[in-house]
């Protein structure tokens, strides 16, 4: 009893028992949303879905030039000196603003070419982009705040602000995917996610005050050099990531059909639901305390507790959903997605590896070991493209979840060989 007592006790768990409640929210809104957009709009569309999600995924990280988790070190280890995080405020509002300016102007001015590119040339949906260019700004901001907050070490604080925003963004995009169905779940991809500004603003304000903050005078070349290698690192994942996602999902579109795209984005959207815990635990909790570790025995506590405490739950929640994934797959969308259930081994496994080397990606980006991080990226991208051009032709769409696990398994094997000093004190 005393043992369940001190766990009960630990930041960690307290930490992961308030992000558990923040996953289970965004599940249930992603259920919600999920279901609606298999309803009012179908497997074809999910493929144009998926486009979207890889293209504004690298929009935020060059909206924010990567510097997310450069942030995060940076508001950390200033918490207690105020010019040191008046410069960190001040350097990202002015280089951010005007890469939000010069980011809105090309995507609004040039939103038929972008239509063009990322959905094809027989679409018309043009307006998303001219939407995308608005809410663009907001979004990179709310980010950046979310960062700031992070770094100060309000765990709780950032939870609450990503619950906030999720119950917003659904209700925006309940009325949009209902009102307007394909155009309207594209225009809730883009929309919902700026809403959190007004959520992440509020949570800042409250511990800085953040006008008084800004001035540029304070603007540091000096941090905006230290944030370039968390840029390189964040820009190169964002590149190389949606563009080998977009080529292998226009690959399958052309091989196997359209809808066999959109199963492989129906399984792709379940899998972003489970490690939604995962990747928030690691943001929030892990990548500061990372942060902070000053040598390899004080790294090698947190890498420790991540797969003591956190590993062996994840990886029985996926055996129990592997059990489950025929009432899964109808709970979630309708008959019509029912192949996705041949999908589930092979996501799930490749999921449990990509867990497992998460918190090693996070110690590379904390340790700010660019070259490993951008090497290590190449070649996990480069099995998965190549992986799933040769297993595609020859297992359908079953080929790109292939992939998926023998890509992440590989990748864990790497990081695991290149942080063998660390985890194992073997050199």
């Amino acid at each position: 009893m005393n043992f369940i007592k001190s766990i009960v006790k630990t930041p960690l768990f307290r930490i992961s028992s308030l992000n558990s409640l923040s996953v289970m929210i965004k599940l249930a809104i992603g259920l919600v949303t999920s279901k609606m957009i298999a309803v009012f709009v179908g497997p074809f569309a999910m493929a144009l879905l998926g486009n979207l999600r890889n293209f504004m995924a690298s929009l935020e990280t060059i909206s924010t030039l990567g510097f997310q988790n450069g942030v995060v070190k940076y508001t950390a280890e200033s918490d207690a000196d105020e010019m040191a995080l008046k410069k960190v405020v001040s350097t990202l509002f002015f280089s951010l603003g005007a890469v939000a300016i010069v980011m809105s102007a090309v995507l609004f001015f040039f939103s038929d070419f972008w239509n063009a590119t990322i959905f094809g040339v027989t679409t018309d949906y043009g307006y998303v982009f001219k939407a995308l260019a608005i809410a663009m700004p907001w979004y990179a901001a709310s980010l950046v705040l979310i960062a700031i907050i992070n770094g100060l070490g309000k765990f709780r604080e950032v939870i609450y602000t990503t619950i906030a925003g999720n119950i917003i963004g659904l209700l925006a995009s309940v009325v949009l995917i209902v009102k307007y169905h394909t155009f309207g779940a594209l225009l809730a991809i883009v929309i919902s996610p700026s809403l959190l500004f007004l959520v992440s603003f509020v949570y800042v304000k409250r511990e800085i005050p953040m006008l008084q903050y800004i001035s540029p005078k304070w603007f540091s070349s000096d941090l905006m050099k230290k944030l370039s290698s968390f840029s390189l690192m964040a820009v190169v994942s964002a590149v190389i990531s949606p563009l080998v996602f977009l080529a292998i999902r226009n690959n399958v579109i052309e091989t196997e059909g359209i809808e066999q795209a959109g199963f492989w984005e129906a399984i792709s959207r379940i899998s972003t639901y489970y490690l939604m815990f995962i990747t928030t635990v690691c943001g929030v909790y892990f990548l500061p305390k990372l942060v902070k570790a000053i040598d390899n025995s004080e790294t090698k506590i947190v890498l420790r507790s991540y797969y003591k405490g956190i590993i062996p739950i994840f990886a029985l929640a996926l055996i129990v959903l592997f059990f489950l994934k025929d009432f899964a797959v109808r709970m979630l969308f309708t008959n019509d997605f029912l192949p996705v259930k041949n999908l589930f081994f092979w996501q799930l496994s490749g999921d449990v590896f990509k867990a497992c080397s998460l918190i090693l990606g996070y110690n590379l980006v904390a340790r700010k070991h660019t070259i490993a991080f951008i090497v290590t990226e190449c070649i996990s991208m480069g099995i998965m493209f190549f992986g799933s051009k040769f297993l595609v032709p020859a297992y359908g769409i079953e080929g790109v979840v292939m992939a998926h696990f023998i890509t992440y398994a590989v990748y864990f094997l790497i990081l695991v060989i290149y942080f063998r000093k660390t985890l194992f004190g073997i050199r």
